[in-house]
């Protein structure tokens, strides 16, 4: 095709191939018909990614096929089809760490994080496993008994498909920890996402230490695998080392592991992944990753040579991960895997409110701050929440100055305790105590005892019921609250937002966690052939490099 079909040509958008490439003596073979001049076909041949990608020039134009194979040029030769730039074949499956998806058994190096509060759900869990995508259960916030429903229900839908369970550190309550682990270990948990931890506790490495063993080939076998999600080289560091020994000596005093294990632990590291958490919803140091991500794998690197692991701990990536562009920059500065969160509580499956859903569907960038987190109140740990149709962020920081600024409740002038009791609590004061007592009575008694001698543990603990049931109002969607709403979200919400404006995305209803992870994946793959192209010299209008999920996937 001529003139202005031609559209690459027409417009000027290679370089000079002439000058790069009459030395190199490569012609192409192949039929003509297969070769696309066009804008559509064009396209059409860049986004066929299982296939090979050559950029010809035949009777004077230039143009894309996949089809054929490149040809020698003997000296003095003109070749009539001539090949400029080849590219092969690139499937999702070649992006990232390929023992990541072999220890996992999974297909994509690719994982969906685990939100508190059941968030990340069973269902959400069970339609990423079926895929052979790897999911983690938002235990944080949940009873026991409510994650022992959870646990059989995806493994019996799951059965061999991956999944994995969450374990949220919880240091002013370590009792909730054992008693997860203790549930996990029972219900032969093989995975789990360790997370928000701030040192290494024996209730996480009882989990690790009590998985191990040796196969049949005298080698090492991790039974119970841990991804642990840092933002800090110092918590890095914990989990790229074998468990400290004096854990795992009072953990054989205990009779909780075997002096057998012991030893076992000592030469394995305590994680199997860890995932660099960069500036994200919930929980964050809003850490830039390009910065994080070096300094976490230099620290990698180093303690590898130290301890010579027979199988590297693996590095990945979370933290504004929500778009083809961001999953393709953390693969190509060397990411293992790639971990997605805010984006995917907005999904059809998450244990969101279809309110709270579409308050995130139409979420931007700057959207978001950060505000006092409930489960470390008093240590004034933060986390970062959706401000856009909702007072909660505000609202939580008056809690936090007035504990910060009063020892009591009494000691709060009156008015602002109405105001407390009208605007933020819509209860007495009184009547959120009792509330508290009776939660507290059934999940950790032994707070209520220290609250009775220390009235500014009492207020933080009043605090902390309007904190807590903030989030669960977002999850359950309680009508009248919709402006206490607690919703945990990461600048990635709007970068995902406005990647999907215009496609079938774009509406809430119609995100489904698969479709959000084959898109995220497919579109990386795809930027990466195009950058490929672009370093060898090719030029195009912007709108050819651009990926756009049109359509939901058929697996």
């Amino acid at each position: 095709m001529a003139g202005t079909n031609n559209i690459l040509d027409k417009q000027h958008n290679f370089l000079n191939f002439s000058n790069i490439f009459n030395n190199s003596h490569q012609g192409w073979q192949g039929f003509l018909d297969t070769v696309s001049f066009d804008k559509e076909g064009i396209k059409a041949k860049l986004h066929n990614l299982n296939k090979p990608c050559y950029i010809i020039k035949a009777n004077g134009q230039i143009g894309i096929t996949n089809e054929g194979n490149w040809v020698h040029i003997n000296n003095g030769e003109i070749a009539q089809k001539e090949m400029l730039i080849a590219v092969p074949p690139l499937g999702i499956q070649q992006l990232g760490d390929p023992n990541f998806r072999q220890f996992h058994g999974v297909k994509y190096a690719y994982a969906a994080g685990a939100m508190a509060h059941g968030i990340a759900s069973e269902e959400l869990v069970i339609a990423l496993g079926k895929e052979k995508i790897l999911s983690s259960f938002g235990a944080g916030g949940l009873s026991p008994s409510r994650v022992e429903k959870a646990i059989y229900r995806i493994q019996q839908a799951l059965n061999q498909e991956p999944y994995a369970f969450n374990l949220l550190h919880s240091p002013s309550e370590p009792a909730i920890e054992r008693r997860m682990v203790d549930l996990y270990l029972q219900s032969q948990v093989r995975t789990i996402e360790a997370s928000a931890f701030l040192d290494l506790t024996d209730n996480i490495v009882y989990y690790r230490a009590a998985g191990l063993s040796l196969n049949a080939a005298n080698q090492i076998e991790i039974k119970n695998k841990v991804i642990a999600k840092v933002s800090r080289r110092e918590v890095a560091t914990k989990f790229l080392q074998p468990a400290p020994t004096k854990l795992l000596k009072q953990l054989v005093a205990q009779g909780l592991i075997s002096e057998f294990q012991a030893n076992l632990a000592e030469k394995i590291p305590m994680a199997d992944d860890i995932t660099v958490e960069a500036d994200s919803g919930g929980h964050t140091d809003n850490r830039p990753l390009v910065c994080l991500f070096p300094s976490i794998l230099e620290l990698r690197d180093q303690l590898q040579s130290k301890y010579n692991y027979e199988q590297p701990v693996r590095i990945g990536v979370a933290g504004g991960i929500s778009t083809p562009q961001s999953a393709l920059a953390a693969f190509i500065m060397g990411a293992a895997y790639v971990v997605t969160g805010s984006i995917n509580q907005s999904c059809i499956e998450a244990g969101t409110s279809q309110h709270t859903k579409e308050l995130l569907a139409r979420a931007e960038m700057a959207d978001v701050m950060m505000a006092p987190a409930a489960d470390m109140f008093e240590m004034g740990v933060k986390l970062q929440v959706l401000k856009r149709g909702t007072l909660f962020p505000l609202r939580a920081q008056k809690l936090f100055d007035l504990y910060k600024n009063y020892d009591s409740i009494e000691q709060i002038p009156q008015e602002e305790r109405d105001k407390l009791e009208k605007q933020i609590l819509r209860k007495s004061l009184q009547a959120v105590w009792e509330e508290t007592v009776n939660y507290l009575s059934q999940r950790n008694p032994d707070k209520l005892t220290k609250a009775a001698n220390n009235p500014k543990l009492k207020m933080a603990l009043i605090f902390r019921w309007y904190l807590g049931l903030s989030s669960r109002w977002s999850n359950t969607g309680e009508k009248g609250r919709e402006i206490d709403y607690q919703i945990w979200c990461g600048p990635a919400m709007g970068g995902f937002n406005d990647w999907v404006r215009g496609s079938y995305l774009a509406d809430s209803h119609n995100r489904k966690v698969v479709d959000v992870a084959y898109h995220i994946m497919t579109g990386a793959a795809f930027l990466y052939r195009i950058q490929s192209l672009k370093l060898q010299g090719l030029q195009m209008p912007d709108d050819y490099s651009q990926y756009i999920p049109m359509n939901s996937p058929k697996f």
